[in-house]
């Protein structure tokens, strides 16, 4: 079992405060959802966690199992055990998915599969999850759709297998269809321990997963936590109703 503390977390960009005295607790296997209007912090927080430039931590710690993996750069902290999914990924011309992955795999899990091995690995778990395996031979998010890059980053979910992942918007301009792979691979790795932080301003995600803590963020700052009940009243009232 792992656990993951951001304490007192306070974030600047452009200097400008965006996330103030921002405390959370994850633990393996649990799923968090972080909701709030536009401009709230939601994702300057997420990018703080792993180290953007862009992002200037003014105050807080984060311990990785009581290790201060603070002030680690974001390459250490993924072999750490993080993941960040990006709400607008990059695109890596003349890098295919495959070779991307392996890299990774082999930096963060010691793996001693050749790419092939790797490959047949990976098309298994792809097709497992009724994911399109031909995303594998594609360059990394060149040409892919806002709904197919958000597939292709939960078959790196599946591959890399983190300790906690990081989700911003996963389920933005996605289909229902891909919804519910995703939602799917979501799922069973909770069941392997894998602990989530996901952002989103849906509710519609409480028809495929049962949060453990829904938090709600409004001007950089932790307004309110609860369970599942907390995001049916947001989905029936609004953000204007939450102090």
């Amino acid at each position: 079992m792992s656990h993951l503390d951001i304490k007192n977390f306070t974030v600047s960009t452009g200097g400008k405060n965006v996330v103030s005295d921002m405390s959370l607790s994850i633990e393996s296997g649990e799923l968090h959802v972080l909701m709030g209007p536009n401009g709230s912090g939601k994702s300057s927080l997420l990018n703080a966690i792993m180290g953007h430039p862009k992002y200037v931590l003014n105050g807080g710690v984060m311990l990785l199992d009581g290790e201060n993996i603070t002030e680690l750069p974001t390459e250490k902290k993924a072999k750490a055990g993080l993941f960040l999914s990006l709400q607008h990924l990059p695109e890596i011309a003349g890098v295919t998915l495959t070779n991307f992955l392996h890299r990774a795999y082999k930096e963060l899990k010691d793996g001693k599969e050749t790419p092939l091995e790797f490959y047949k690995m990976t098309e298994a778990r792809a097709n497992e999850f009724g994911i399109d395996p031909t995303f594998l031979k594609k360059h990394v998010n060149k040409g892919l759709s806002g709904g197919e890059k958000k597939q292709s980053e939960v078959l790196q979910l599946l591959a890399l297998k983190p300790k906690f992942a990081f989700l911003d918007e996963i389920d933005s301009g996605v289909d229902v269809d891909a919804m519910k792979r995703i939602f799917a691979v979501i799922e069973h790795l909770r069941k392997e321990g894998v602990g989530f932080l996901l952002v989103t301003h849906y509710s519609n995600i409480l028809k495929s997963l049962t949060p453990d803590h829904v938090h709600v963020m409004k001007d950089g700052k932790l307004v309110l936590s609860g369970g599942k009940e907390l995001a049916e009243k947001i989905a029936h009232d609004g953000f204007d109703t939450i102090a």
